[in-house]
């Protein structure tokens, strides 16, 4: 695929971003997910792709804009899976909270799992404790070998997970091996990927979060070389019944990077509120200023881009 997608994303999660920024802290994260989505459908839209939304906002009758399944772009140009969450951590966004983020995937056609809106189990890490994870195992056994991998103890380690009742008996394992923990209350995509960056750290996150959030994850890990572990959590009936029609007949599979994100993949995210992994918009007299981290997994690149928008030159959101 053609490179100069990975700018064409950039420009979309810029579009969002500046779009929702505006409801940061206002408390209404009905709103700011709408701005944010209304402003990528119309960036998308003028994308020359022919895109298929595999993970979006929702079922076509349960989201207005950006559902599964909807067609986006021109039509012209290479098929593609779009996978997107156009804010993601709108209860950050609606609090003034650290690390809400805009982002966007896209992978040659059938590329991303078309994981179901359900619990998925993550276990994920940087380049340099690729191949040690194991997501049978416990937390501090996965600790002892990324610190052996990383050449440091496991008290210099650092891990991520949602602040929930469901991650208690992790977070005592966790806590008796030495490691440090950052409990966060909403977006784990955001930690996802920063863990691949050397200087954020984050050395692992886990636990059970979003399934759809969990392939947007691994489309940004599969580009800075990280590696990752999932599993989806089956909690009710309707959900083994609605598997198979998504394509997932194991129920008991272990997906790693390529089985959730494969092929020529790009993720783009741009900052909402400042966070680990970026800074969050902000704005000026004539107009804002943002934060973007753009990757493409076949060149292993990662670019950020700081940007000036002047609003004299184009919408103010």
């Amino acid at each position: 695929m053609d490179r100069s997608l990975a700018l064409e994303l950039a420009r979309v999660t810029e579009a969002a971003a500046l779009a929702c920024g505006r409801w940061v802290g206002k408390g209404d994260k009905i709103a700011a997910d709408d701005a944010a989505t209304t402003a990528m459908r119309q960036s998308l839209g003028a994308m020359e792709i022919d895109g298929t939304v595999v993970i979006g906002e929702g079922e076509m009758d349960e989201a207005p804009m950006l559902y599964i399944g909807e067609k986006v772009g021109t039509g012209y140009g290479p098929a593609v899976d779009i996978a997107v969450d156009p804010l993601e951590g709108t209860n950050l966004c609606a609090k003034g909270g650290v690390g809400a983020i805009a982002t966007i995937a896209l992978a040659p056609a059938g590329g991303f799992l078309h994981a179901p809106d359900m619990y998925m189990e993550k276990l994920i890490v940087g380049p340099q404790a690729r191949g040690c994870i194991d997501i049978h195992d416990t937390p501090s056994g996965n600790l002892k070998r990324i610190a052996a991998a990383k050449g440091c103890d496991i008290a210099d380690l650092t891990v991520v997970l949602l602040d929930r009742p469901r991650h208690d008996a992790a977070i005592t394992d966790i806590r008796k091996a030495g490691a440090r923990i950052i409990l966060i209350s909403d977006g784990d995509v955001a930690p996802a990927i920063a863990v691949g960056m050397e200087d954020s750290g984050i050395d692992m996150v886990m636990g059970i979060g979003g399934a759809p959030e969990g392939v947007l994850a691994a489309a940004g890990i599969k580009c800075h070389g990280g590696d990752m572990q999932a599993r989806l959590i089956f909690t009710t009936d309707e959900e083994r019944r609605r598997a198979p029609e998504m394509g997932i007949s194991d129920f008991n599979k272990i997906y790693g990077v390529e089985d959730l994100a494969g092929g020529d993949v790009f993720f783009a995210a741009t900052g909402v509120t400042a966070g680990p992994l970026l800074k969050g918009v902000r704005y000026f007299a004539s107009g804002a200023e943002t934060h973007t981290v753009v990757m493409r997994s076949k060149s292993r690149t990662v670019r950020f881009i700081r940007s000036r928008h002047y609003f004299d030159h184009k919408p103010g959101f």
